[in-house]
């Protein structure tokens, strides 16, 4: 018998897009289809210089909430579901590593032919903002990389780092069978916050409703399985030729050597530190990196 998370789910306009406009009701939700087949979703809003806004594993671009109202007048936003996430499409057979992410938005800025591109990211969203950046820096004039995902020793990654992290570990053992309830992964996001208060429990049901789709599940037991390959990134980085601003949260789950090495392979003399603040800053800290970006941008 077919595990029913093998089915292929193609993104489309639906009522649980309400979520997104209850929240930011002047924007406009899009799907772009790929030519690898992903059917991308996102939100466009705002006017301005294009800015790029990538979420992180798990998350879905309502996951920007709290940024994108601080920003929709300094830039012309872009937050996408990454491929599989949110409303995305679910592709069967897709390989969810770092290439595959990386490949997708290069295309979705080609398709759109989006130039003198801001591309800000948060945790493998981080990460594909400098990736995609490396293989592409005509298009790009600047990268924000927050709290990047570029660390880790064991199946997962870094999360694994975090206080219910070795809830990750079930996905190696049931694969695309692990069973996620809401409760689960409350734990999970909340343990890379320093104030979990400030996950909001409305976003917090939308994760656990998205995360409920046919295949999800078998998404993100693949993007956990190939762990190494946001760690192999890591390569890409001295490729960078643009203005790189980077971000770590105090209380961000990498090492302060890791956090130094990276500032080092590319070639930043400063990066901020945001105190008081876990590994999900656009949402415990939005103003912070609102300013970070709005500063950044007028000079």
């Amino acid at each position: 018998m077919r595990n029913k998370n093998d089915y292929n789910t193609q993104g489309s306009e639906s009522v649980e897009d309400n979520y997104t406009l209850s929240w930011q009701n002047d924007g406009e939700v899009k799907f772009l289809q790929l030519k690898n087949g992903i059917s991308l979703r996102y939100l466009e809003i705002g006017t301005g210089r294009p800015l790029i806004l990538l979420h992180t594993l798990r998350t879905q671009l309502d996951y920007f909430q709290g940024l994108v109202p601080l920003l929709k007048n300094y830039f012309h936003i872009y937050a996408i579901d990454l491929p599989g996430h949110g409303r995305s499409s679910l592709v069967q057979g897709a390989v969810y590593d770092e290439p595959y992410f990386r490949q997708s938005i290069a295309a979705f800025i080609k398709e759109l032919d989006l130039k003198n591109v801001v591309l800000a990211g948060e945790s493998i969203g981080a990460v594909l903002a400098l990736t995609v950046t490396a293989e592409m820096p005509d298009r790009v004039e600047h990268v924000y990389a927050m709290n990047p995902y570029d660390y880790g020793e064991k199946f997962g990654g870094g999360i694994r780092r975090s206080k219910y992290g070795y809830f990750i570990g079930l996905f190696q053992i049931f694969k695309s069978y692990t069973l996620e309830i809401r409760s689960i992964l409350k734990l999970i996001i909340s343990s890379g916050f320093v104030h979990a208060e400030k996950l909001p429990s409305h976003l917090l049901s939308e994760f656990n409703r998205t995360g409920e789709r046919p295949g999800y599940r078998n998404m993100e037991y693949l993007l956990f399985r190939d762990w190494r390959s946001w760690l192999n990134a890591v390569s890409l980085y001295e490729r960078i030729s643009v203005p790189v601003t980077l971000v770590y949260d105090e209380c961000d789950w990498s090492l302060p050597e890791e956090r130094e090495d990276r500032k080092n392979r590319l070639g930043i003399t400063r990066m901020f530190i945001i105190p008081g603040a876990g590994h999900f800053s656009a949402l415990e800290e939005p103003m912070q990196i609102a300013r970070i970006l709005i500063e950044g941008s007028t000079q």
